[in-house]
């Protein structure tokens, strides 16, 4: 029976010094502190895999279903499950850093992915902005910049509002700016090098670890961007954008207005309620979707309906 039904997840919080309390504001998650930074909301990842609340499987982790029931999710050769979606809340300014890319985590840090990421901006403050890319034009500019801590001059800053979309390949040097909450679809990678962190403190004192020889050899030189939105179309009750489509995973932004019937893209579909509430149809079942709802559609479910007035980001491998 579970392999017909939709696998609905408890997010995972995440302490982090630049947290807020909007993941509770917003999504009505409850927080562990006033300084929440992240909800890994979709995680198969080993330093915080989401539990899953419905089912036969309620209980497990996504974590435990991947390794137990591989058949939910199609063929992947990949030991580890590919992607990570997290849900971020950056009440001060997150730290500038970069990740690596695959090669580079497997060989330096043992670790199978490395992290390619994206951004869509759920909420914005007036003036909010990110870090995403710099100014240096050779390798030789951005480590003589680095060293000799030119910020202003090195790094490029960009105004964000609600409903923005970035796409953050690994090598580029990003940061996600104050007064800004995040839906973030990414490799399953943890690894971060951190370039520059404001020079604060933690509450004991202490400077938090910079990695910046690590930085410096995954950044890319110079910078490049790269639009990947396409337009939206609408079709019945749905009107889609894809977002990005890349070789690790490709989103979409949805938003439905009635109801709708389906047929899944891939494998297995990922999907976040970002605003609005309905309800997800299989056969004779129906599930209720609130705001801050997370769930995966196995790859048995080759159709569904959806039915309501909501925003979902939707992403598969």
């Amino acid at each position: 029976m579970y392999k017909q039904q939709p696998i609905f997840l408890e997010p995972v919080l995440q302490e982090r010094i630049w947290g807020g309390t909007k993941l509770a504001d917003v999504f009505g998650y409850e927080l562990p502190s006033d300084q929440t930074g992240e909800a890994w909301v979709i995680s198969a990842h080993q330093n915080g895999p989401s539990k899953i609340r419905n089912g036969e499987l309620a209980g497990k982790t996504l974590l435990d279903a991947w390794q137990e029931h591989r058949e939910l999710f199609g063929k992947h050769d990949n030991e580890d499950y590919p992607l990570l979606v997290k849900i971020l809340d950056a009440k001060t300014d997150l730290s500038v850093q970069v990740h690596p890319a695959d090669d580079y985590a497997q060989e330096v840090e043992n670790e199978p992915y490395g992290k390619t990421e994206c951004w869509y901006v759920v909420d914005a403050e007036p003036g909010a902005e990110i870090v995403f890319g710099h100014h240096a034009q050779t390798k030789e500019q951005l480590e003589r910049m680095i060293d000799q801590g030119e910020w202003n001059q090195l790094l490029q800053r960009i105004p964000v509002k609600k409903g923005d979309f970035v796409y953050v390949p690994s090598g580029a040097i990003h940061a996600i700016g104050a007064g800004i909450v995040i839906l973030e679809t990414q490799q399953s990678s943890d690894i971060t090098y951190r370039v520059y962190d404001y020079d604060r403190t933690d509450n004991q004192g202490k400077k938090r670890e910079l990695h910046l020889d690590s930085a410096k050899a995954v950044s890319t030189v110079p910078h490049e961007t790269t639009e990947t939105r396409e337009a939206p179309v609408t079709k019945g009750a749905k009107t889609e954008q894809k977002l990005v489509e890349s070789e690790y995973f490709t989103v979409y932004h949805w938003q439905i207005a009635g109801e709708i019937e389906l047929e899944t893209p891939a494998s297995f579909l990922q999907v976040s309620i970002i605003e609005g509430s309905g309800e997800v149809k299989l056969d004779d079942q129906s599930f209720q979707l609130n705001k801050g709802d997370n769930f995966i559609l196995p790859v048995h479910i080759k159709n569904f309906t959806l039915n309501g007035n909501l925003e979902a980001i939707v992403s598969h491998t």
